[in-house]
């Protein structure tokens, strides 16, 4: 009997034993299989997450970011351990202990599946686990995966410790409002750092990593509220809180940014606007777009943030001013369902949706509103951000009547009278505070559009090529076309010292007579019969009176006499154009460039003939602090000198090109001077210090340009529509763009300086009469007398006239004939001067257009 029952339990033993070891054979056959072709875990040693590229002005202040997963890359040494305990708590609480998975966990997670017959199948991954699935597995919930996991975890326990495993969990995990890693994430919910977070915060976070979008904290409050708590109890019984603290935290409300507890992090970062994303723009083409956006890249930005915001603000002042002038009501084009008029918090949410531009800040804050009735000629409106009153916000009828409505056949209705004739209810619009300019108190609400006319300005130093400010158009969230880079634009009469640059480089001076008269050229398209913008011919006439009073002719004879591919090679070498056409018309600005290349080119009139690479970007450093660029090659020889005399500053070798005879530059410079002294700039630029320019308008002012300099910074405008078309009889570049130049740069002057233009040796001074160019004695006087600069050497010739080849048109009128054609026109300033009509097909007004 005793041998049959021990018989039975040794064959009972038996087939234990055969079924464990068949178990242990498939199990092995299995891990086997699954694990023949895993991606290696060791690249996991060489990841780099992706990051935020992240943008700073020159004093180190963050002005923008850009990122496809908002990841700030914390090393797990800097991660508190605060954090990691919150997170082992909730996610793997014995993540010290096991070899990449658990076992037991594994099982009870099991046994649960085939308790409930697989309803409630909870995950049993440890920290390792994620790690795995989030860097080289599909999140997939099958059985395959699930094993190719724990195979993967075990492998990646052998290869990293814990603490580096822990750093690609922290970093990796995404915690909902695009936040992934634990550092974006305190910045976003709490906009704090790491350090600076409490328990009760660091267990907010730890909650999210099951399913942010299921624990959001303002739709989820309680249910995230709950899950908090569950995790300071783990936090707890891991022995990381003591009772006393866990008691004081658990009692903490759920407090976050998106609940209105905390000003966000963005409203610290300026609104986005045309600088930070030329940078962008530029970077994505010299790095790539998948590298800038996922490189984590430092970026020391070339701005003047107070320079900017002036750009910014002279030239919306100069385009708000012309279409004032125009008054033509046009408005957002947006609208609000009637329904939700009469309802606060459903008109405010849809305002609050309705795309119009908020980075407007012209004489003060421009809001979006909504009309919400017209009555007795007034508009009652409701403005984002501000409380409604009991008397409600209105806008007068007296506010309107500048503007009317542009009809459905094209034509203009009459100006209104009240705001019922040019608003409806339910119309989005613009509006700002009217102040008093006295004390600066509130007097009404003011209705306010985005102009349909568009421009843009640079400024850049003229010796780095550092562009301490950009504006490419009125407002960057109504229109992100960069109108600085990216607009093709012909620049007129702007274009016209680059053909006088190159006749002074091919011997020409200051001095030397070009003859003013009619010309004809014929053209595959007919006849060409350029005119000055007077439509009056001046004979004989020097270069420097040439370039100060804009002549299209001389301009016409002189390319001629130095022959158009030299002027084309002179505009490529300062890299106004790429591959400028020869034509005869190009030389007087009819090929089309970007206001970004004319300022570039201008700063080297301004240094003596020196190349300028214009650059956005100072310093680029990658995610570990490496320099991988810097604009600034110039090198110091004597900074390493300990010898060096007490104020004796070290030398500064910039081994630039030298792209123009330094004599050249300074005699251009000169006679640009001459522009704002008494030419074409003469009644809107006033600088306290030396300023040199030359303006530009184009054929019917479909373009106006300025462009000027002083010693250090240099400055362009240009306006113009986008669909270019004419902007009126009394456009130019001196009535539009000087007054934004000069606002900006009289602030400039005051932050930066200026001084007189450097003179180079190798010459001197010689008096001419700027009307004739005869030479004068040395004690001559008067407003007709100029000292120019020439070459040592080169003994001027007086006298000699150039007519460039061309003879005089039969039948073309003379001075006389058009007189007829001249009008008066009254000023900005009240006074009368006259002037020619606008040149047409055929001609060439003073921006130089055929």
């Amino acid at each position: 009997m005793i041998r049959f029952i021990l018989s039975i339990f040794g064959a009972i033993f038996s087939l234990l034993t055969l079924g464990v070891a068949i178990i242990a054979l498939g199990l092995g056959a299995v891990f086997w299989i699954y694990g023949r072709d895993l991606p290696s875990h060791e690249s996991l040693k060489q990841y780099k997450p992706p990051t935020i590229s992240r943008i700073y002005s020159g004093e180190g202040q963050l002005i923008d970011e850009f990122a496809r997963e908002r990841r700030l890359f914390t090393p797990a040494a800097e991660i508190p351990d605060l954090v990691k305990q919150a997170f082992i708590s909730a996610e793997d609480k014995n993540f010290y202990s096991h070899k990449g998975y658990d076992t037991r966990s594994i099982a009870v997670a099991a046994f649960e599946a085939v308790r409930s017959r697989g309803h409630n199948v909870r995950g049993a991954s440890t920290i390792t686990q994620q790690v795995m699935k989030n860097f080289l597995l599909s999140g997939d919930r099958r059985l395959e995966r699930k094993i190719k996991e724990i195979i993967l975890a075990a492998r990646l326990e052998e290869t990293l410790d814990k603490e580096q495993i822990l750093e690609l969990y922290l970093n990796e995990i995404y915690l909902g409002q695009n936040s992934y890693g634990v550092t974006a994430a305190a910045q976003t919910y709490f906009n704090k750092t790491l350090a600076e977070l409490a328990p009760h915060e660091a267990a907010f976070l730890a909650s999210l990593p099951k399913a942010p979008s299921d624990y959001h904290p303002v739709r989820e409050k309680e249910r995230l509220l709950s899950r908090r708590n569950f995790v300071l109890k783990e936090m707890r019984e891991n022995g990381y809180l003591t009772p006393e603290e866990y008691d004081s935290e658990v009692e903490k409300p759920l407090r976050s940014v998106q609940n209105g507890d905390f000003p966000s992090f963005r409203t610290a970062l300026p609104p986005r606007d045309y600088f930070t994303d030329e940078i962008r723009r530029q970077l994505t083409q010299d790095f790539g777009e998948g590298e800038f956006f996922t490189g984590g890249f430092s970026v020391r930005a070339t701005i003047d943030e107070e320079m900017q915001r002036e750009a910014a603000l002279s030239l919306e002042a100069a385009l708000e001013r012309y279409d004032r002038g125009a008054g033509i009501w046009r408005g957002t084009g947006k609208t609000i369902e009637a329904d939700k008029l009469g309802d606060e918090e459903l008109w405010r949410v849809a305002l609050a949706a309705t795309r119009v531009p908020r980075d407007i800040e012209l004489n003060g804050t421009w809001h979006p509103a909504v009309v919400l009735a017209i009555e007795d000629g007034r508009a009652r409106i409701g403005i984002e951000g501000e409380e409604e009153t009991q008397g409600g916000h209105w806008i007068p009828a007296e506010d309107v009547q500048w503007a009317r409505k542009r009809n459905a056949d094209e034509s203009l209705g009459p100006k209104a009278q009240g705001a019922g004739d040019l608003l409806s209810a339910g119309d989005v619009v613009l509006v700002r505070a009217m102040t008093s300019n006295d004390d600066g108190s509130f007097i009404r609400w003011t209705l306010r559009q985005t102009p349909e006319v568009q421009g843009a300005f640079v400024a850049m130093d003229v010796n780095t090529g550092r562009v301490i400010a950009m504006q490419g158009g009125f407002s960057y969230q109504s229109s992100v076309f960069n109108r600085a880079t990216q607009a093709q634009r012909q620049p007129g009469s702007a274009f016209k010292p680059f053909v006088y640059a190159a006749a002074l480089d091919s011997g020409y001076t200051p001095a030397t007579i070009v003859v003013d008269a009619p010309i004809e050229v014929n053209t595959p398209q007919g006849l060409w019969r350029p005119r000055n913008s007077t439509n009056r011919y001046y004979g004989p006439t020097p270069l420097r009176t040439g370039i100060e009073q804009s002549r299209n002719l001389m301009t016409v004879r002189l390319a001629q006499e130095v022959g158009m591919d030299v002027i084309a090679g002179y505009a490529e070498r300062f890299g106004v154009y790429d591959n400028m056409s020869t034509y005869l018309a190009n030389s007087l600005g009819s090929e089309e460039t970007t206001l970004y290349r004319m300022v570039a080119a201008y700063a080297m009139f301004a240094n003596g003939g020196e190349r300028v690479e214009p650059t956005l970007v100072d310093r680029i450093q990658d995610r570990y602090g490496k320099t991988i660029y810097r604009h600034d090659k110039r090198e110091c020889l004597d900074c390493d000198d300990d010898d060096l005399p007490m104020g004796l500053a070290p030398r500064i070798s910039s081994q630039r090109e030298q792209v123009m005879d330094p004599i050249t530059a300074y005699q251009l410079t000169s006679m640009l001077e001459g522009v704002v002294k008494r030419g074409t700039a003469a009644s809107v630029v006033n600088l306290p210090v030396p300023t040199a320019g030359k303006t530009g308008t184009t054929n019917d002012a479909r373009d106006v340009w300025f462009l000027g300099f002083t010693s250090n910074i240099v400055a362009g405008c240009y306006i113009g529509f986008d669909q270019p078309r004419s902007l009126g009889s009394r456009a130019y570049g001196a009535t539009m763009c000087g007054p934004v130049f000069q606002s900006f740069m009289t602030k400039a002057v005051k932050k930066y300086g200026g001084g007189p233009f450097a003179v180079p040796p190798g010459g001197h001074f010689i008096k001419i009469d700027r009307f004739t160019g005869a030479r004068l004695s040395d004690e001559a006087t008067g407003e007709n007398v100029v000292a120019e600069y020439f070459r040592d050497g080169a003994e001027p010739i007086f006298g000699l006239a150039y007519d460039g080849g061309f003879a005089m048109g039969s039948n073309l009128p003379l001075v006389e004939d058009v007189r007829e054609h001249v009008r008066e026109v009254e000023t900005s300033s009240g006074s009368k001067a006259s002037i020619g009509s606008k040149a047409n097909f055929g001609t060439v007004s003073s921006g130089g257009l055929y």
